[in-house]
């Protein structure tokens, strides 16, 4: 069967028990006062911990209370503690003092490492040498090489395994472009007028930049988010595969440029790009990411940029890691300075200068070039609410027009997300909440004025909260296999500083004649490459992980609480976000490397998903040569997948599931006892057992199984959406050290399940 489709290309759009805030904190410790009993400092300290919890509730599975041991700057550690524990350790004896932690924010890099908690000094970083043998493939529109995160400055020989290399083309010449950085670059895109590896977009180069660019001084962009920028994986080594050009990507050249990337011997792949519906031996990524995965490559890929509907979660394959986007704690304010002294705060990257002086307002809505005309908008600042992709350009059809600046309202969709761009003209962006009340500011008023105002370009670590989903992330329910929870979990998508060409505008219009040489982008396109560098370190440290034991490390460990300690929300409309939209919840670099178990799986098992899907023999050899290879697999389903989330469906002849999943002990140390731990966020409409309740485990690499049994209380309500009535948890396995936490997504559905599609 031909393959004809094209490849969306995701790019820019681009009763829950209350728990107590935590803080963290530095503990002084007189370590001269330590009972013999205590064998060493840690044990001792976490002792101390654990006697000031009491009933305090913490179910932040992301890390454990005590995140630093120091015995060189001060002898103590420190631990996240709420007020109340802090005070009550502050009375023990041998505590010389304990602080709360200060903040003193500066610029680093595109903010996202900082955010994501790593340090160059200790923890991932240092000890993966910053992911340095590792290889990490781009499916991309080509790269620019003369940017500065591209150069090899310190770096070590090229891995003696790699097989691949850069190929001569228009615009760029391999010898003087490839180095020990950039050790691969090839072009795939045969229908592009530049037959080269070269960027002629930026979107390449920007997520190349992202997973692994180099360490580059006083990156911004018109003086905007100013700092050091390097990549997640700084170190590790990049080859790009140009397979798209500037809106698509055609099957055959995705398909070609996976293989080379196999042969040549990539160890992570990076795909911002994904195909939406339809069956998995149909869609080119699916087929050509199970052959790497089979090969022991670990694939990150976009969730998609149709949020924030449900259902319009693409790169749907288990055997894919599927990331969707949030924020940082990072934004480029300005103040709209109303006539009746009303304030409100949008955000910019306009680089000139605001004169602060006040002009008349005009509400179009509807920008185009057939709305915005000089009559309308000469000497006014022009309110429009049209899509965020036009902005930039509706910005330069008003200079044209006289007009002297622009306000983009945000949608109802897009909420409280603010998306920063680079406005030819002063502007801003304003959020949906504030846009109600700015347009009938305007409507009710026979001149209105306004000014803009700016105090600060770049905020970093306000105290706002921080991820949010954004709201362009497309979210499930997974149309084609609705037993597989997607997206998988979450990464920094908002306003991501990284490389850009040196012959593109950061508006990406030719009209535009600015240069830079890093710019800022939003999307699920930015989240992936942040989600392949992380991987690319776990992968430094732990070489003989699977690509499905590196994806369990990565999704239990996430959290899914924001930097206030609360549940992360979504911008939309700042309510909790459920699985449907973050998946096991935000990734933590630091705590992916000491998972305690993994949910492993291999390509025998993912055969018996396919299996389970019906899939006819010829079908089955999109994914195997081999003979009858679903003979014997009978009677299962897609729910036997031992996947590290559970996504559920309750058919109207159906009131119970059991599902079984099997455990992989990955800690070196000492035997572990887990007890596993059930939140369940609507018990009134399922009950969820677990049996045996606690698994020990006494040597790495042991495997342990239990039942998970999920029972319904629920009728369908078919005056409903099934969107709005589903369920949600988490199945946590604690010991000491570790905490193993699983989402689960419930379902009910109006009819038997034959085809996916009536889901929507």
């Amino acid at each position: 069967m031909a393959l004809t489709f094209f490849i969306i290309f995701t790019f820019l759009v681009l009763p829950i028990a209350s728990e107590p805030l935590f803080s963290t904190y530095v503990v002084h410790v007189d370590t001269k006062t330590r009972p013999s009993h205590y064998l060493t400092h840690d044990e001792w300290y976490n002792s101390m911990v654990e006697s000031t919890l009491g009933n305090t509730i913490d179910s932040n599975s992301a890390s454990p209370r005590i995140f630093y041991s120091y015995d060189v700057v001060l002898q103590g550690f420190a631990a996240r503690l709420t007020d109340q524990e802090s005070k009550k350790l502050n009375k023990f004896p041998e505590i010389i003092g304990i602080f709360k932690d200060q903040f003193k924010i500066k610029l680093d890099t595109t903010r996202s490492p900082g955010f994501l908690g790593l340090n160059t000094d200790y923890g991932l970083w240092p000890e993966s040498n910053f992911g340095d043998d590792v290889i990490i493939g781009l499916l991309d529109t080509g790269i620019w090489p003369e940017s500065e995160s591209f150069k090899d400055n310190d770096l070590g020989p090229i891995p003696s395994r790699w097989k691949g290399k850069c190929v001569d083309g228009i615009t760029f010449n391999a010898t003087r472009s490839c180095n020990r950085k950039l050790i691969g670059a090839r072009n795939f895109v045969k229908g592009n007028n530049i037959q080269s590896s070269r960027d002629q977009d930026g979107h390449g180069t920007h997520t190349a930049s992202t997973a692994a660019g180099a360490e580059v001084a006083g990156a911004n962009v018109f003086g905007f988010a100013k700092g050091k920028a390097r990549g997640i994986a700084s170190k590790a080594r990049i080859a790009m595969y140009k397979a798209c050009g500037k809106t698509s990507c055609a099957d055959s050249d995705i398909l070609a440029a996976i293989e080379c990337a196999i042969k040549d011997g990539v160890d992570i792949l990076s795909l911002s790009l994904g195909y939406d519906d339809g069956p998995f031996y149909e869609n080119p990524v699916a087929i050509g990411t199970f052959a790497a995965v089979k090969r022991n490559i670990f694939v990150a890929c976009s969730a998609g940029n149709l949020g924030p509907y449900p259902f319009s979660v693409h790169n749907k394959a288990p055997w894919m890691t599927t990331v969707g986007a949030g924020s940082l704690d990072r934004d480029f304010p300005v103040e709209i300075k109303l006539s009746n002294n009303k304030t409100f705060v949008g955000s910019s990257l306009y680089p000139g200068r605001i004169s602060g002086k006040s002009y008349p307002l005009v509400y179009i809505g509807n920008c185009s070039r057939t709305t915005i005309d000089r009559y309308k908008v000469k000497g006014k600042i022009v309110v429009c609410n049209t899509s965020k992709l036009e902005a930039p350009r509706n910005g330069i059809l008003i200079q044209k027009a006289a007009g002297v600046g622009l306000i983009q309202l945000n949608l109802a969709t897009e909420g409280k997300g603010l998306r920063a761009m680079a406005y030819t003209l002063p502007s801003a962006t304003l959020g949906y909440k504030e846009a109600i009340e700015f347009v009938s500011f305007i409507k009710s008023n026979a001149n209105p004025t306004a000014r803009f105002v700016r105090r600060k370009d770049t905020v970093v670590g306000k105290k706002e909260r921080a991820p949010i989903v954004a709201s362009f992330s497309s979210r499930g329910p997974n149309v084609v296999v609705p037993e597989v929870l997607k997206p998988d979990l979450i990464a920094p998508g908002l306003n991501i500083l990284a490389a850009w060409p040196g012959d593109i505008s950061p508006t990406r219009l030719k009209i535009d004649l600015r240069r830079v040489k890093f710019n800022i982008l939003s999307g699920t396109s930015m989240a992936c490459p942040h989600l392949a560098g992380v991987a690319a370190l776990v992968r430094s440290v732990h070489p003989e992980w699977s690509p499905a034991a590196i994806k369990s490390a990565l999704m239990t460990t996430s959290t899914s609480f924001d930097n206030a300690q609360l549940p992360i929300i979504k911008s939309e409309d700042m309510e909790l976000a459920t699985p449907l939209s973050i998946g096991a919840g935000h990734v933590n670099p630091e705590s992916a490397i000491d998972p305690g178990l993994i949910y492993d799986v291999d390509t025998s098992d993912y055969i018996k998903f396919l299996c389970s899907l019906n899939y006819t023999e010829k079908q089955m050899k999109f994914f195997t040569n081999e003979a009858n290879p679903c003979s014997g697999s009978s009677g299962i389903t897609p729910l036997d997948l031992n996947y590290p989330s559970f996504s559920v469906m309750f058919r109207p002849d159906s009131s119970a599931h059991v599902l079984k999943r099997t455990l992989t002990h990955v800690v070196m140390t000492k035997p572990e006892e887990y007890r596993v731990k059930i939140v369940n966020l609507n018990s009134e409409k399922i009950t969820v057992s677990i049996e045996p309740r606690t698994l020990m485990f006494y040597e790495s690499l042991k495997k342990q199984s239990f039942m998970v049994k999920f029972e319904s209380h629920y009728v369908f309500n078919t005056s409903k959406r099934i969107a709005e009535q589903m369920a949600f948890g988490s199945i946590s396995w604690e010991s000491e050290k570790h905490t193993v936490r699983s989402p689960f997504a419930i379902m009910w559905v109006r009819q038997n399940y034959n085809n996916s599609r009536f889901l929507k």
